[in-house]
């Protein structure tokens, strides 16, 4: 079990299992065939993340380094939440972006849904972190990684 500090962008408290990308995370791309064409389990459906595609993102403790891609990403994130098709939380590991951040504070102001976002984790979190382990999130940006 390992401890890292971060930075809430989105406060909240989520256990969940990881899902880790070790490359940037194309919200648009991955999101697209969940928003799009109805899947409910929101695999992954970005082709140049090998990491993630095909894998489902609901409910997980999605860690990445960062977003990439589109301008419409923020949207995108706050879709995935007004669907229910979102991960239980989102864990960076450098700054988020501030698209990226505004879909993750619109989401937590507009829905009822909680997606606990935190960012500055730092390099070593995403060394550590294995998809399945357990992740825990504390309000103030405290995440235990078992």
């Amino acid at each position: 079990m390992k401890q890292f500090k971060g930075r809430p962008v989105v406060a909240g408290k989520c256990t969940a299992n990881a899902l880790v990308s070790h490359g940037g995370f194309n919200t648009l791309a991955s999101f697209q065939n969940a928003l799009q064409f109805g899947d409910k389990q929101a695999k992954c459906g970005d082709q140049n993340n090998p990491d993630l595609y095909g894998k489902p993102m609901v409910g997980t403790a999605l860690c990445l380094p960062q977003t990439i891609g589109s301008t419409t990403g923020g949207m995108v994130l706050y879709c995935a939440k007004v669907m229910e098709r979102n991960p239980a939380c989102m864990l960076f590991s450098e700054h988020i972006d501030s698209l990226a951040a505004a879909g993750a504070v619109i989401g937590a102001v507009w829905t009822d849904n909680p997606m606990p976002v935190i960012d500055c984790l730092g390099e070593e979190f995403l060394n550590y972190v294995k998809d399945g382990m357990k992740i825990t999130i504390a309000e103030d940006g405290t995440v235990t990684v078992e």
